[in-house]
């Protein structure tokens, strides 16, 4: 054949399908029978509910059901389990499915209509009647731990959720001596995930036993097994869940939401398949954000500039519940000291509740914002000592003869974390040479025709392949089709190419031989889940392992069948074939026959049956990606608009599977990094209503803001996993706020701004600048 697919650009395998709309998400499910479900959501921030009268909406012709938690009983009304531990979690308080005592957010469910059609559905939900005691709310997350507060949980004796520390060094040392120490403070602001789908939750009964299928647009279908059959009380093996195509995930669909259970219990109630599908104005109350995040830090550094140490503290907005424990949190404290070889750290996260949406893990978890901080600490010290900021990295980088390096930090399971491979330098002078060394002299030829240009850069880590594992079947047919089974759940990826790929090389078969099924709990017995960049390491490293075995049963079979020793063998085209007898060979789907056994007829000896083997990569230790992002900016003084007018990333994710894929997870990360920097912010009032609740007021980037993206990838092999992979799906976005922020204040560096927060607008640009200079001073310019 001579073809090898790893390390190719070839094109995903799942697209013909997607493009010619034969795709099947959620919404496109054609069930026979299946009813429609609407919630009704709390109007409040903050409420304790009184009553719940639901008599006008039952009334109305097309309503099968409209059902409360005390309609579902006990399991409509206890808490959720979570998704993940909760070990140090002080108040680990979860949502119910359906809440009848008190509500902590705008948009918890309180009762939920089951009818003919999505439209009936919704118009008996403006009929249900909820009585309200309304209660003070907490918005602003750094006033949330104040003496006189509000309590979010009315019986909570405060709203300290947890505290993380983390340290290692001498940290009172290294800054008595150090001959910089400079202070900053930074905020982060909350934004959504917003996926082109929504979530959505199908559940239907098995109407031939006690079994129960939901599909539900998720990340983590074999945790959503688990939990529903927890909070059920069910045996596992009676709780199929299928994740269908789902058209982006971002994290928050690896949340456990109150639907998944309310969606199964009404199905139960009714012997009916009951169907749910949220719109865009759910999304913006019913689905988990991130970020809210506010630090106060201290950064030493030597008289060259080389980073020394950092310390301070941080106040995490973790919103009204803890669905999926502390995640954002432990990842931002996990992240330091990103790519530097730091002598010492002591960072404390103190994590609050507020009135509002739960903020777990969105694209990247907690690295951006730590990336955030230590970047512009970079940056500050920079600026400082008058030293190029790309020079102060190349002094304070983990060298490449350091690895593997210990950090000083602990995962989350307490182990020490070791970056297994890298070279930061590498791809920081590779990105400077990519843009060239004349951006000086075109930034002061600018200035003067009064143009405002500006350059950032900023440097990152990523810990991926997040422990423990994920798994693979592999299984030849005697069609001679090869069909891989995994746990491994995609949201668009392109999970089933790369598979695919990793396994058409190890038995030198055709792509279109492949078959990949996936995120089906009945299918494959075990998974985890599609978060923290892990897949193609966990998931990858299993398809790897299980072909290898398959391709040894199949040599050792063959070589019985062609009398042949199995040294003389090689797998090619779907056959194993005889070196140098062109016509001796016996194709793959022979074997796989001769392996499924026929009646009478022993198969090879010391061969267990069937072409296929069954293989879990255990991850014991994460793989570290890494990169360096440059970009150029306009700033436009008098309106505050800002043009990103190129962008440069340099990207480490050990050896490339598919590097048309990797690219495109890369740009999409940079697209979803330029929304944090400079456009997505969720806003709410002192009441805690949304303000910010359709795309005209909550801004996306879309194409006309979106530059050119150049990517160069360097190839640090991990030495972790055998096929020397690392995580590739939130590298664009970790360094991509810290990145653009510094070009914009570079760009404003004539008026001495500053700029320590993300998202910044056009309008708090134009304040900024009205604050810096007097009105009028700068000729041409109305501010």
């Amino acid at each position: 054949m001579g073809v090898r697919y790893f390390g190719s650009g070839v094109r995903r395998v799942e697209d013909p399908r997607l493009i010619t709309g034969q795709g099947r998400y959620l919404d496109d499910l054609a069930i026979t029978g299946v009813l429609h479900a609407a919630f009704v959501r709390s109007a409040h921030a903050h409420a304790r509910i009184v009553s719940v009268d639901p008599a006008a909406a039952r009334q109305l012709p097309g309503v099968i059901a409209v059902y409360t938690a005390a309609d579902l009983g006990e399991l409509a009304s206890k808490r959720l389990p979570h998704t993940v531990p909760v070990g140090n979690v002080r108040q680990p308080l979860n949502y119910q499915p359906l809440a009848d005592r008190e509500v902590c957010h705008v948009g918890v469910p309180i009762a939920v209509v089951i009818a003919e059609s999505r439209a009936i559905a919704e118009d008996a939900a403006a009929l249900v009647e909820v009585d309200y005691e309304v209660l003070d709310a907490v918005v602003d997350w750094r006033r949330a731990l104040d003496a006189g507060a509000p309590r979010v949980h009315a019986e909570s004796p405060d709203n300290a959720v947890a505290s993380l520390h983390g340290r290692f060094g001498d940290v009172e040392k290294v800054f008595a001596s150090a001959p910089h120490v400079f202070s900053e403070t930074f905020e982060v602001h909350r934004g959504g995930c917003h996926s082109m789908e929504c979530r959505g939750v199908v559940a239907m009964p098995d109407p031939m036993g006690d079994g129960l299928t939901v599909w539900t647009s998720t990340q983590m279908p074999h945790m959503v097994r688990r939990l529903i059959a927890d909070h059920l009380g069910r045996e596992e093996r009676t709780v199929r869940v299928i994740a269908p195509d789902v058209g982006g995930g971002f994290g928050p669909k690896g949340v456990f939401y109150p639907e998944e259970i309310v969606l199964p219990l009404a199905a139960l109630k009714l012997q009916r398949p009951v169907k749910w599908v949220e719109d865009r104005s759910e999304h913006f109350v019913a689905t988990a954000q991130q970020r809210d995040q506010a630090w106060a830090l201290e950064v030493a550094a030597d008289a060259d500039g080389r980073l020394l140490a950092v310390r301070g503290r941080c106040l995490h907005d973790n919103g009204g519940y803890v669905p999926y424990g502390l995640g954002a949190a432990v990842t931002s404290l996990a992240a330091f000291p990103g790519p530097y070889a730091l002598q010492a750290v002591d960072i404390r996260i103190d994590i609050v509740f507020t009135n509002l949406v739960p903020n777990t893990p969105v694209r990247g978890a907690g690295r951006p914002t730590t990336c955030f901080v230590l970047e512009r600490l970079t940056d500050r010290v920079a600026r400082e000592l008058s030293l190029d900021p790309a020079e102060v990295r190349r002094r304070s980088f983990v060298r490449k003869d350091q690895f593997p390096y210990l950090t000083g930090m602990n995962a989350r399971d307490g182990s020490p974390i070791t970056y297994d491979s890298g070279d930061y330098h590498a791809c920081l002078e590779a990105v400077l040479d990519r843009a060239g060394g004349d951006f000086a002299e075109r930034q002061a030829a600018a200035l003067a025709k009064g143009r405002y240009l500006g350059r950032g850069i900023a440097s990152y880590t990523e810990d991926t392949g997040l422990a423990p594992f994920e798994g693979a079947t592999i299984r030849v047919e005697p069609s001679g089709k090869v069909v891989i089974f995994t746990g491994a759940a995609s949201q668009g990826q392109g999970h089933a190419t790369i598979f695919a790929q990793i396994c058409a090389d190890i038995l030198g078969v055709r792509l279109e031989d492949i078959v990949v099924e996936a995120a089906d709990t009945a299918k494959f017995p075990l998974g985890i889940g599609a978060i923290a960049s892990r897949t193609a390491v966990t998931a990858g490293s299993s398809v790897h392992q299980a072909a290898v075995a398959v391709r040894a049963k199949a040599l050792k079979v063959a070589s019985e069948m062609l009398e042949a020793s199995e040294a003389d063998l090689v797998l090619e085209d779907g056959a194993v074939r005889v070196v140098g007898a062109a016509g001796l060979h016996v194709p793959l789907s022979q074997i796989a026959s001769r392996l499924n056994g026929m009646s009478g007829i022993p198969i090879v000896p010391g061969v267990e049956p069937g072409l296929s083997a069954t293989a879990y990569y255990e991850a014991r230790k994460n793989t570290f990606a890494n990169g360096t992002h440059l970009s150029e900016v306009e700033v436009a003084i008098d309106t505050g608009r800002v043009e990103i007018t190129r962008y440069v990333v340099g990207h480490d994710c050990g050896l490339l599977i598919n590097p048309m894929l990797v690219d495109g997870q890369v740009r999409g990360g940079v697209v979803h990094g330029i929304g944090n920097a400079l456009f997505e912010r969720m806003i709410y009032d002192e009441a805690g209503q949304p303000v910010t609740t359709t795309y005209a007021d909550y801004l996306l980037p879309t194409a006309p803001e979106v530059p050119r993206i150049e990517i160069i990838h360097i190839q640090s092999p991990s030495p972790l996993n055998p096929i020397g992979v690392k995580g590739a799906g939130e590298g664009g976005t970790i360094p991509a706020a810290a990145c653009i922020i510094a070009a914009i204040e570079n760009a404003l560096a004539p008026f001495g701004i500053r700029v320590n927060e993300h998202p910044v607008s056009p309008a708090r640009l134009r304040q900024l600048i009205r604050a810096a200079m007097p009105a009028g001073h700068m000729a041409g310019a109305t501010i």
